[in-house]
């Protein structure tokens, strides 16, 4: 067996293990809710929202904070989708029937996780036009990403590829709008 097989195999079977405990998993009301809504902002509309205000209220640094957080994005939807196609991970919610989490997923393939990408590319690009948002759009990107996995749409590892492309696509967008 190669050693990349190997890797993927280790990682895999890690997935799996998280994703059965987590589909058994009656989470607390509370938790069921923030991730039911986490999981709804990062459909977009709270990214337009942020867009739009950035726009209104952002300052003199407002087209640069917006062009840097299109550009992240718009990269991240191209990346995400080429991916997709190409890895055709199934979605934990296609292999295991979660137990509480009757959310349905916006395609078919899980690897890597758009939502995730798009949150840590738009976040981190206004975080470095607006350190003092900077706490708030981080709480909302991983609350985005974890919601993924506990809801059943994707596995751990898709969140965590997807998270960290969407950072280091977001810091590039930053780099080249600063």
């Amino acid at each position: 067996m190669t050693s990349r097989r190997m890797v993927w195999r280790f990682i895999e079977t890690r997935d799996h293990r998280v994703m059965r405990s987590l589909n058994r998993w009656r989470a607390p009301r509370w938790l069921r809710i923030w991730m039911i809504w986490s999981t709804r902002l990062g459909d977009g509309w709270i990214w337009y929202t942020i867009g739009i205000s950035v726009l209104l209220f952002g300052g003199n640094s407002r087209f640069m904070a917006f062009g840097a957080s299109v550009t992240a994005v718009t990269t991240t939807i191209v990346l995400f989708r080429i991916v997709k196609k190409a890895s055709k991970r199934k979605r934990p919610c296609h292999i295991e029937k979660h137990s509480w989490s009757k959310v349905l997923p916006p395609d078919q393939f899980s690897f890597p996780s758009g939502h995730a990408m798009s949150a840590f590319a738009i976040a981190i690009p206004l975080s470095m036009f607006y350190p003092e948002l900077q706490v708030a759009l981080l709480v909302l990107s991983v609350s985005i990403a974890i919601s993924r996995v506990i809801l059943g749409m994707h596995f751990v590892s898709d969140v965590v590829v997807g998270s960290l492309l969407g950072a280091g696509l977001g810091y590039g967008s930053y780099l080249l709008f600063r």
